[in-house]
Order: C-alpha cells, then sequence, then structure tokens
C-alpha cells in the first residue's frame, strides 16, 4: 500500500502535495500537518499525535467527517512523524513518501532522517521530499531515477559504510568505505539517468538533488 504522510514543518507546494496525493492508497497527518493538508486540499484518512499543533475546529471538522483521529499524551517517547510511520507500516505501507519533513528547528529535521534507520522500519522503503530534494536510506543497494546533471551525496550514518560501489556517478567508488565524519560522498553527478549504489555493510543516507525540478 502506498502512503504519504503529510508532517509538520514547512508546507509542500501545491503541485507536490497534489502529485503525491493522487499517488498514494492512503494519507495519514502527523498532528499539525493536518493544518497544511486543509490549505492544500487534500483529504487524510488518518489523523495521529499529540495534536498540540492541530487546530481544535479543524479536529473537529476531521472527526464529523468520519476521519480517523489517534490522539497520545504529550509526554511520549516518540515524535508525532515517527508514529506516523510506524502505524503505516503496521498497517500495510509498502512504500511510504512523506512531505513538510523540514521546518528550521535542526534537532527535529535530524531525527526526522535518522528514522529511516528506525529498526521496525527496515522493511519498506521511506522517501523525504522537499522541493527538488529526495532523502532516502540504502542499506545494501539503491537505485535512483533522474537526469544526468542530477546530485547525488552519499553520507555514512552510524558508523562507516563498507565495500561502497557506484555505476553512473561521475566520481566512481570501486568496494571502497566511505567514513563516518568525512564528507567524501557529498554532491556527486548523475552521468546515467539511473544510477546505482550498494553497500556492503553499514547505511547510507542519499540525498538526490533534481537538476529541472522545481
Amino acid at each position: 500500500m502506498r502512503v504519504l504522510i503529510l508532517a509538520n514543518g514547512n508546507r509542500p507546494i501545491a503541485e507536490l502535495a497534489h502529485r503525491w496525493a493522487a499517488w498514494a492508497e492512503w494519507v495519514i497527518c502527523a498532528d499539525g500537518g493536518a493544518n497544511h493538508a486543509a490549505a492544500l486540499g487534500v483529504t487524510p484518512h488518518l489523523l495521529i499525535g499529540d495534536l498540540d499543533s492541530v487546530a481544535p475546529d479543524l479536529r473537529a471538522a476531521l472527526e464529523a467527517q468520519g476521519i480517523c483521529v489517534r490522539a497520545y499524551p504529550p509526554n511520549k517517547d516518540e515524535t508525532d512523524l515517527e508514529l506516523a510511520l510506524l502505524y503505516a507500516v503496521e498497517h500495510g505501507a509498502t512504500d511510504i513518501v512523506v512531505l513538510g519533513a523540514l521546518g528550521g528547528r535542526i534537532d527535529h529535521e535530524l531525527g526526522n532522517f535518522l528514522l529511516l534507520a528506525h529498526p521496525r522500519l527496515v522493511d519498506v522503503p521511506i522517501r523525504f521530499i522537499e522541493g527538488r530534494q529526495t532523502v532516502s536510506l540504502i542499506r545494501s543497494r539503491g537505485v535512483f531515477c533522474g537526469a544526468v546533471g542530477d546530485l547525488l551525496s552519499l553520507l555514512p550514518i552510524g558508523g562507516d559504510a563498507v565495500g561502497v560501489t557506484t555505476y553512473g556517478l561521475e566520481y566512481p567508488l570501486h568496494d571502497e568505505t566511505l567514513f563516518f565524519g568525512p564528507a567524501r560522498g557529498v554532491s556527486n553527478v548523475f552521468t546515467d539517468p539511473r544510477p546505482e549504489v550498494r553497500v556492503r555493510s553499514g547505511l547510507l543516507l542519499a540525498v538526490h538533488t533534481y537538476r529541472d525540478r522545481p
């Protein structure tokens, strides 16, 4: 099941939100993401979180429409986006796109990206999309779809990424190690519209920057 999650960060542009809402079979709002959905004319299937950022009249309107609302106490261990991701996976998500994950607080943004390495999300591909950039996680193999001239940054997280081999990138890697800390993997360039990255062990955060996407 294809799932779109709207988080409570930067409001996505209408074209992007509508494109992914049409792609999705299920739309989840993580707390204040419901405000974005209402402004963009996107109807969710689920609202989840501690709901401290949702306008009360909007929450009431969603409940009146029969939309599922799952409210959690503010004193919880998970972020609202984490709750949304876990709920999606537990209810059959096979592909997840997240919009609105960035919003000005560095701790929130880093925490959101690190959710890609959550052990309970390991089996489902997740993409964070912000404007012209898409962030995903490579555990063993990643294939990207774009255009020649796009940028791809590969950032090891949680330790070194060992046995990294790339195909279709200007600066190739051949069974090499990207060490945790140095920025060697930043700003590689597509020489093929479908480059591939393989890693033998470790995790790579992949940031794909589209050259021509608005």
